[in-house]
């Protein structure tokens, strides 16, 4: 099908489906959550703590799925142990702070693996839908339960802001203002952790992590202050998921996948176009 001869057919008919809409409002409420604390993440440099997280609730995941509990729950007490877990090591051992992360990190995941092989192959399809997400298959409850989880994260934000601002360049000030850094930093673990949550049964948590960082990052290419960062991650990100969902629709590939693939290309391409800037401008005042 020609994407210029048949427009309506190409961006707008699929999305006539009930369940490719309830998809795109699941997926834009992602990006919306994982944009706004994927911007923090980007800029403190916390990269690999939220891959860990990311990778970190897959045995919570895996445990109430064998004992047929709300797997979002599983998932929120794994990511409180990890977060937990990263502090209790930090404080106790000289090891700087990616060698706690990668030390629970390779934990949590092994042990994951570990339940996840000890099923029967019956279990397959459903432990890959929490992996790589079944954005397709989300209904009224999980949007609704996905909208307040995305609304909460923004208040938070906004009233964590001025910490989460200063903290993040520059801590010994932080402290000086009485803006408590510690619980800054708190607040902020369980936010990325609470947007993991909401977001794995749509992406999957595989793939989630995608969202949490590329929209940011190709944020911070084009804009300067934070809430421009964020919102432009979110205008890109929300780009990623419309046009993942229409090329998974048209040429059958895994949605999830399709999305994160598009985000991540997204980056790449803003990433090139900005070095060509930069070596054009280079040239001209050389000249």
């Amino acid at each position: 099908m020609s994407v210029l001869d048949h427009t309506y057919d190409w961006w707008i008919a699929p999305f006539a489906e009930g369940f490719m809409l309830n998809a795109l409002v699941a997926g834009l409420l992602t990006v919306v959550a994982t944009s706004v604390v994927g911007t923090w993440v980007v800029l403190r440099g916390m990269s690999f703590l939220g891959d860990a997280l990311a990778h970190g609730v897959l045995p919570g995941i895996a445990i109430a799925f064998i004992f047929g509990v709300n797997t979002s729950i599983g998932a929120a007490v794994a990511a409180i142990a990890m977060i937990l877990g990263t502090n209790l090591i930090k404080s106790h051992s000289p090891l700087p702070e990616d060698a706690s992360i990668g030390v629970l990190f390779v934990g949590f995941l092994a042990l994951a693996v570990v339940i996840m092989s000890s099923k029967s192959g019956s279990y397959v399809g459903d432990l890959n839908r929490f992996l790589f997400g079944s954005i397709t298959g989300v209904d009224n409850a999980d949007i609704i339960r996905q909208a307040v989880a995305t609304i909460v994260t923004v208040v938070v934000t906004v009233i964590f802001y001025r910490s989460f601002l200063v903290m993040t360049f520059d801590e010994s000030q932080a402290k000086l203002l009485g803006l408590r850094p510690g619980l800054s930093q708190l607040v902020l673990l369980v936010l990325v952790a609470g947007a993991i949550v909401t977001s794995f049964e749509a992406v999957g948590n595989l793939l989630v992590f995608a969202f949490l960082i590329a929209p940011p990052a190709a944020g911070t290419l084009v804009a300067r202050r934070v809430p421009m960062i964020m919102a432009t991650g979110i205008l890109l990100g929300s780009i990623s998921v419309f046009l993942g969902l229409l090329l998974s629709w048209h040429y059958g590939s895994a949605p999830s996948a399709t999305m994160a693939l598009c985000s991540v290309s997204i980056f790449i391409l803003m990433l090139v176009v900005q070095s060509v800037r930069n070596a054009v401008g280079a040239q001209v005042h050389a000249a």
